[in-house]
Order: C-alpha cells, then structure tokens, then sequence
C-alpha cells in the first residue's frame, strides 16, 4: 500500500486549504436590488394594501416578500423582472379585474385575469311593436362620454312611437369602458333614482344616481311616448364590467326579464391610480350591487337563461308581447 510522505501531505493539505479560500474569496456576492426599484414596488404594494377589494384577507407580508422576491437584483423598471413582480402582485391580488399600464404604455395583467369569449351575436327580427336598442362598450370621458349618451337617446328616439309593446336592451358583447354615459343614454328607459350601488371592502356604499360625479348630462333628455315600458335585457358571456353594471342597472326594475347567457363575470369597479413615472394601476376596489342591494361581483346571471341564440330571442319577444 502506497503512502505520501509526511512532509507532501501537509503541503497539499496547505494547498486545499488556501485554494479553499480563494473559492471563498471568489464568491460572486448575490445582487441587491437598487433602492429606486424596490421603493417603487413597494409603492405600488402599499395602493393595493390600501384600497384593492381583497384588502382585508390578504397576507401582507408574505404578498411583499413575494413581489419583491421576483425582482430581486433588479437596477431599474424596465427590466423584465420588474414586470414579472407586478404580474406576480395582480395574479396574487386575486380579483381577475386588476391590470397595470407602464410608463410605456404596455398592460399588465395577472394569471388569473378573467377572459370570456362568445359568438357573433344575431340581431333579433322585430316588427314595428317593438324598440331595439344596441348598448356597445365605449370607453372615454368629458364631451365624449357626454356624445355618447346623447347618441343613445337619440336612436331611442328614433325607435320610440305611441304603438309600441316594450324594448329590448342588447348588452351582447359590451365588453365595458365607461359605465356612466351608457346608464345617462338608456336613462328614458331604464328610469332615474337609485340605478345601482358600488360596495367597498368596509361594507360603505355609493349609489349610482344622477348626483355621481361621473355621471353624464344630456342636453336635451327624451321622454318616452309610453313610461315605464316592458324591457326585455339580453346577455352573453361578452357582457362584461361596465356592460354588466348596465345590466345590473336594469335589475329590481318593474316590467323588466333579463334573457341570453350569464355575463362575463367582471361586476367589481376599478379605479386608476396614476405614478409618478407615467404608468398606472388600475385596481379593484368595489363590487357591483343592483338598486335592492344585492352584491354581484361575479357572473350576472339572466332571469330567462338559454345558450341557444334563437331560442332566448324567441322567448324575449314573447314574453314583450304578452298582454
């Protein structure tokens, strides 16, 4: 059996142990995230903390270490690891609604983001007894929103006369935008007061009216030949957000049947909030409630329910004609 002389033997042991230490020494250390970056992460958490709809059951702490986790090392907001914890902090927000603009104008969404899909819907065929008015989503502010509404109550002008046995309301396919132009345009229709409610995380509630600052004025508003007439509401699964609070809207009022397939399933409210760099998180902060105070928040299903097009149009012009 060989051996290694003593005095060989301690050299190599010397020789392992300082190559030891200079693989120590070598260590790459691990990359801190620049201060800029995780400030600003930790700006956006702390909207979220403080006005997102799951507010009160989400697990704040490990909701931070995750974010932050997914951008470690990273030395501005441009890197993709950036990106990658904002979607990260969307999907864990877990509303399905929530999305962020960055400065660059690009969207974020998280993994849970609600996405519906549906047919092209076929336009029912009416006789002159009966007002048809297609609601599309539509989203703008200011004079637009207000051109919009006028737009509305100008086709429903067109379609109104005295003979008239009741309307239909088509929310196919109104994937949302700005609810309150589409709520001040089917006003003649729909009627005033108490429309809706918003419902926070704190149980606190807005109600639509005509006092809601968002609210649309129409210059000349129109009044119906015959108030109060028989609505038929028809949905998809393409009637989504702002396209399921006119729905709701609709819900609770006299003389009025919902038909079609259950909405999107998108009936919470955002609100944007602006950063300084010139992007945007646009969040979930309430859920939709008809005027009886029945919260939604997920899919509005219809009075009449039927996936087979013809069939709900058949049963809406029916039930519209009915003494």
């Amino acid at each position: 059996m060989n051996t290694i002389p003593g005095t060989l033997y301690k050299f190599l042991c010397l020789f392992v142990a300082l190559n030891l230490l200079v693989s120590c020494g070598k260590t790459t250390p691990e990359p801190t995230t620049l201060p800029a970056v995780e400030n600003y992460l930790k700006n956006i958490i702390q909207l979220m903390k403080t006005n997102s709809l799951h507010r009160k059951t989400i697990d704040w702490d490990s909701f931070t270490t995750q974010v932050l986790g997914r951008a470690k090392g990273a030395q501005n907001i441009d890197e993709p690891s950036v990106n990658a914890a904002i979607i990260q902090a969307l999907t864990l927000l877990d509303d399905s609604h929530s999305l962020f603009i960055t400065h660059k104008g690009s969207y974020l969404y998280g993994a849970g983001r609600q996405s519906c899909s549906d047919e092209a819907p076929a336009l029912p065929a009416l006789g002159n007894d009966i007002g048809y008015i297609k609601i599309s989503g539509f989203s703008g502010g200011g004079s637009d929103a207000q051109g919009h509404a006028e737009t509305i109550q100008n086709e429903i002008r067109r379609a109104d006369s005295p003979t008239l046995r009741g309307w239909i309301i088509d929310l196919r396919g109104n994937t949302g935008g700005n609810m309150w132009p589409m709520l001040a345009g089917v006003e003649p229709i729909l009627g005033e007061g108490t429309l809706g409610y918003f419902v926070d995380p704190d149980g606190n509630t807005f109600a639509w009216t005509k006092d809601y600052p968002n609210y649309s004025k129409v210059t000349f508003p129109y009044t119906l030949y015959k108030p109060n007439p028989k609505v038929a509401v028809l949905t998809d699964r393409l009637t989504a957000s702002s396209g399921e609070a006119v729905a709701i809207a609709f819900r609770g009022r006299p003389n009025t049947r919902s038909f079609g397939k259950p909405t999107c399933g998108l009936s919470t409210a955002n609100a944007r909030f602006p950063l300084l760099n010139g992007a945007s998180l646009v969040l979930t902060v309430a859920t939709m409630a008809d005027r009886t105070s029945k919260e939604y928040g997920k899919t509005v299903e219809p009075d009449v329910l039927e996936a087979n097009q013809q069939l709900y149009l058949e049963k809406a012009l029916a039930w519209l004609r009915e003494p």
